[in-house]
């Protein structure tokens, strides 16, 4: 029996960062039923046509997204569908939404609405700017709140005269989905103890400040944030980035500095290094980092990256290749880490991205692929008590799709 068996989410959420919570739930065995609108459904579902994403015939965010799940077509902004909702939220463990703050009691989703139907429930919301103050209404995503508003586009950019950095797709989604899986397993953990479920959330903006907290503690601090300098004037030269002969960047990262630096001085030939005043002790190597970064520049383009690769794996050197997305496909560590697992419905290779969390004695659910628009309306309904002719009336009326 897997950890999460018999429980009962619903995700009534879109999008990416929520839904993530429930597939992480779905992992390890609950049964998550998806309501989304009839007609289009989430519009999530067409997110992968966007310019600027991955190319591809297949919809693959969604396939990642939103696997494991039942879907239920129900209109929530009709009272029969708000009404069949409070049925299922009765026999439910967790709800999950990210629906805007103002739209929620429109839809029958509001907490104070939820509350008094199930004194059990998890409520999990999740927001773009939290749930109270000026701008709690607002409209949140990841790039804008949780990569913008944290500092982080300005932070990690490569240099402090150039652009902000523009985050990969999903990048603040995705952990903080993560974080909300774990305000549910939290409070979960508060039923078993005391019966009672309750509201648990998170922001993209929290979030966001979270990943970014080293800095802005520093800054909380009356510190002063140091950029980034551009890569051939860097103020270390040996946590830096170089190319390689096959146009492939290696990224080094001596943070044991005076212990491996001898080491790495000879396996990348500059032996002379050792001896040079610019290059013999750490104080000298900061002030001359320039120079130093212009000696590596020769001597990484006098070899291919998977020779690089090899020779500082077998001095034991932590060093690496920058991965391109497409690397990952082959990533054969990829596999025995857990992060690539086969899937059902996957064309191409047919696996899918796992999410990061194991326990020990538990497997995963099998990733099962992700539902069409209502495809277990009438399994559903009928699981929460409504009768054929009930089901056919709600299909007449549009409420159900």
């Amino acid at each position: 029996m897997r950890v999460f068996e018999g429980l009962k989410v619903i995700d009534a959420a879109g999008y990416i960062a929520a839904p993530a919570a429930a597939t992480m739930l779905s992992d390890f065995g609950a049964d998550v039923i998806k309501i989304e609108p009839p007609g289009e459904g989430d519009t999530f579902r067409k997110v992968y046509k966007v310019p600027n994403l991955a190319v591809s015939e297949h919809n693959y965010l969604w396939m990642q997204v939103c696997r494991n799940r039942r879907a239920l077509a129900l209109d929530l902004k009709r009272a029969e569908g708000q009404a069949v909702l409070h049925r299922l939220v009765r026999g439910a463990d967790v709800l999950i939404t990210n629906h805007p703050l103002p739209l929620r009691p429109k839809l029958g989703l509001d907490w104070p609405q939820i509350e008094p139907l199930n004194p059990r429930l998890v409520y999990a919301s999740l927001t773009g700017y939290g749930e109270s103050g000026p701008e709690a209404n607002k409209p949140g995503y990841d790039a804008t709140t949780y990569w913008a508003r944290s500092g982080l586009a300005d932070l990690v950019r490569p240099d402090p005269d150039g652009p902000p950095a523009n985050a990969a797709n999903g990048q603040g989604d995705q952990p903080s989905g993560g974080m909300l899986f774990a305000a549910i397993v939290t409070a979960l953990y508060r039923r078993e103890r005391t019966g009672r479920g309750g509201w648990v959330g998170t922001s993209l903006l929290a979030n966001g400040a979270w990943a970014n907290a080293m800095s802005i503690q520093a800054a909380l601090v009356g510190g002063e944030v140091v950029y980034r300098q551009p890569r051939t004037r860097p103020r270390n030269a040996l946590t830096n980035y170089y190319r390689c002969r096959d146009g492939r960047w290696f990224i080094l990262s001596l943070i044991a500095e005076d212990k491996l630096w001898p080491g790495f001085a000879r396996l990348v030939g500059l032996d002379w290094a050792l001896v040079d005043e610019r290059f013999a002790t750490q104080p000298a190597r900061r002030a001359h980092a320039a120079e130093l970064a212009r000696e590596l520049d020769t001597a990484f383009a006098a070899r291919d990256s998977a020779d690089w690769q090899a020779l500082f794996e077998a001095a034991g050197q932590t060093v690496g290749v920058i991965a391109r997305t497409a690397d990952v496909v082959h990533d054969e560590q990829m596999r025995h880490a857990g992060a690539l697992v086969p899937g059902d419905g996957i064309p191409g290779t047919g696996l899918t991205v796992a999410n990061p969390i194991q326990i020990d004695g538990e497997t995963k659910v099998h990733p099962c692929a992700a539902p069409a628009l209502g495809q277990h309306s009438d399994e559903i309904l009928r699981e929460a008590g409504l009768h054929a002719d009930d089901i056919a009336a709600l299909r007449a009326a549009g409420v159900v799709a």
